[in-house]
This record gives C-alpha cells, structure tokens and sequence, in this order.
C-alpha cells in the first residue's frame, strides 16, 4: 500500500494508523475498561491502576478527538461525566481481546505469570 496523509501526518501502512489510534501504554486498556458500557470517570480510573489523573484526561481527549469515545456531561450537582465507546471503538474490541489473549500467553511462555 501506498503512503498517505491524515490530518498533516504521513502514514506508510494501514497498520500504522490504526496503532496511531490505539496504541500506546493506556489507550488499550481505557477502552477495555469501557466495553461493559458507560462509565463515570472515578470508576475509570479506578479500574486502571497506577494511571495518573494528568494521563486518563490526556487519553480520553485524544481517544475522543479520534472518535473512539464519547463524553457526556450531565448537568447535575455535583457534575458526573461519563465515557463511552463509539461504534468505531467497539470495531476494535476483537483485535484488543486477541491482543490481551497473545500477551498472557507471551508472559506465561516466559514464566511471569
């Protein structure tokens, strides 16, 4: 496949643009954690250890600006926001299982698990 530019960004393969969305140390287990449905952000953040708030906000920004969740903000006392995945998200799901099955398989062939 031919090169190709996305918002001023030079792509060389497909695969590199969908890693562009996903990929990462967070992305994937955000969007993980948000399979079941929506989720306000302290569950959010509760269900991924050792993420800085700074990050899960950087994260959930540019998983929004990809249109990988959306946000919603419920006028309320006090405030609640909730994320959720986008039928673009949910088209990834698969590939994240079968990448989270390969890792544990990975750590249990080299005697981490």
């Amino acid at each position: 496949m031919s090169e190709f530019f996305h918002q001023q960004k030079k792509y060389y393969s497909t695969i590199e643009f969908a890693i562009a969305h996903i990929g990462g140390v967070w992305k994937m287990p955000i969007l993980l954690a948000l399979r079941n449905g929506p989720v306000r952000y302290g569950n959010l953040k509760e269900s991924i250890p050792h993420i800085s708030d700074k990050m899960l906000f950087t994260q959930l920004k540019e998983l929004e600006e990809r249109k990988m969740v959306t946000r919603h903000a419920y006028v309320e006392k006090p405030p609640r926001v909730e994320y959720q995945l986008t039928d673009r998200a949910l088209k990834a799901l698969p590939i994240l299982d079968l990448l989270q099955e390969y890792g544990h398989y990975l750590a249990t062939e080299e005697g981490c698990l």
